[in-house]
């Protein structure tokens, strides 16, 4: 290096927890600080310090999943940074395998890097068996504290000790312990008995409800609010399978004698316990609605009128099998929460497919479409265009679901499903799209 040449140096810092960032003088300031300095020391080989500050505060070493990070692998990448500069070595990554590829992206834009407080040389065989060695030694040290949270975790549950996070519906957080909440937990005692006197979840929901109820409702210990939603089966049920009513711990499915006190009898938990299994019994044995891994071509299209979707699903009767677009209301909140709870898949996929194909038919939306992708592609001629397109209407019956589906997400937004009818949000640019999309996968076909 000479002092003719100037090396841009971009200084990257991080903190893996958030503790202390909010005073004026912090970890990641005394970090840049330092690089600062040893910048300035290199003065004369030309280095100048970036303006652009790369920190993250509060993030792992143990992944690449950084702001900081990731805004400087851009500026890597775009040539403007020639040296990166760190406080030490696990500021950059406590991963070995994820240096190696910031070594790779390094080495392709001729970037180095420089530890402050560790002296090597990556040019040679040696300094990079150094950083091996201390990149090692950084992910030991990450694992080690890993096991190390793990294991004060497991020993925790076992003692029946409350580890932190959101405290579940019935129940506050008082000195790091289980503090029965009186309004929840009369809440809960009253979803547990009424379920375990009439088992159907769907009534329960609706009745819940329409009182209001709601999820959790808490602060964290950082202060942040977090509201309750309006109580779904879903969520219910996560309660009735919570052995925390009845004074348990669970812990990686075992269940501990806890410090807190129970809000549900041992009976009536038993009793909605066996009437789950029941539940579960009838609706993989019976002929309940159950969701379909079969490509569905209007899957994620179509919605109700309250923007609800409806997700693909079948039940059998017999050896006949019959596909629905089932409406996700209906499936957390009960049949009784939506005017259209389900529609028979052939007929809404006939009556859009035959839409469909009329667009493909329609002269002045093909010359429109066929007018833009020849303004932007001059080698095709606006004949093969159109025969393009009205191929597609032609071997319709003959694509596979997955290309029918393709095509549909290609031309339609949105599909409204009402009482009295349907309503087709057209995409505005689809055709455009479509066609351009059809043409190259037959130019490379051509080609291959």
């Amino acid at each position: 290096m000479t002092a003719e040449r100037r090396l841009i140096c971009a200084i990257y810092t991080r903190k893996s927890t958030e503790e202390g960032l909010d005073q004026n003088f912090n970890s990641l300031d005394a970090q840049r600080d330092a690089c600062e300095n040893y910048i300035a020391s290199q003065k004369s080989e030309g280095w100048l310090m970036a303006r652009e500050r790369y920190d993250d505060g509060g993030y792992s070493g143990g992944n690449m999943e950084r702001p900081g990070l990731k805004k400087l692998l851009d500026d890597v990448r775009s040539g403007m940074v020639d040296i990166i500069v760190v406080y030490k070595i696990d500021r950059l990554s406590r991963s070995l395998a994820d240096f190696a590829k910031l070594v790779e992206i390094f080495d392709e834009h001729k970037v180095t890097f420089v530890s402050v407080t560790q002296a090597f040389n990556t040019t040679t065989s040696m300094g990079r068996l150094t950083l091996n060695i201390l990149l090692s030694f950084a992910q030991f040290e990450r694992e080690l504290a890993g096991e190390r949270v793990r294991d004060k975790i497991a020993a925790s549950r076992q003692r029946g000790i409350w580890m932190g996070g959101m405290p579940p519906l019935g129940y506050d957080v008082s000195d790091r312990k289980l503090i029965p909440n009186p309004q929840e937990a009369k809440i809960v005692r009253e979803m547990f008995t009424r379920f375990a006197a009439m088992s159907s979840m769907a009534t329960l929901v609706r009745d819940m409800r329409a009182k209001g109820v709601t999820s959790k409702s808490w602060t964290t210990a950082k202060g942040i609010e977090r509201q309750g939603k309006l109580i779904t089966k879903g969520y219910v049920y996560k309660v009735f399978k919570n052995p925390v009513y009845i004074g348990m711990a669970a812990y990686k499915g075992q269940q501990y004698p806890g410090e807190h006190s129970a809000i549900i009898d041992q009976e009536v938990w038993d009793t909605v316990q066996e009437l789950l299994k029941a539940g579960d019994k009838h609706v993989k044995g019976g002929a309940g609605m159950r969701e379909t891994k079969a490509p569905s071509m209007l899957r994620g299209l179509i919605f109700s009128p309250e923007g609800r979707a409806f997700t693909p699903g079948w039940t059998s009767k017999g050896p006949k099998q019959y596909r629905y677009y089932i409406n996700t209301d209906a499936t957390k909140l009960g049949k009784e929460a939506c005017e259209v709870r389900r529609v028979p898949a052939g007929e809404i996929e006939g009556v859009v497919v035959e839409q469909l194909r009329g667009v493909l038919r329609a002269p002045e939306i093909l010359a429109e479409a066929v007018r833009e992708v020849t303004l932007s592609r001059p080698d095709i001629s606006e004949a093969d265009a159109i025969q393009t397109l009205q191929s597609i209407d032609q071997v319709w019956d003959n694509l596979f679901p997955a290309e029918q589906a393709c095509i549909a997400k290609a031309l339609i937004e949105r599909i409204t499903v009402r009482t009295d009818g349907i309503d087709i949000k057209w995409k505005s640019t689809g055709m455009t799209k479509l066609l351009r999309d059809t043409v190259m996968q037959q130019a490379y076909k051509e080609a291959a």
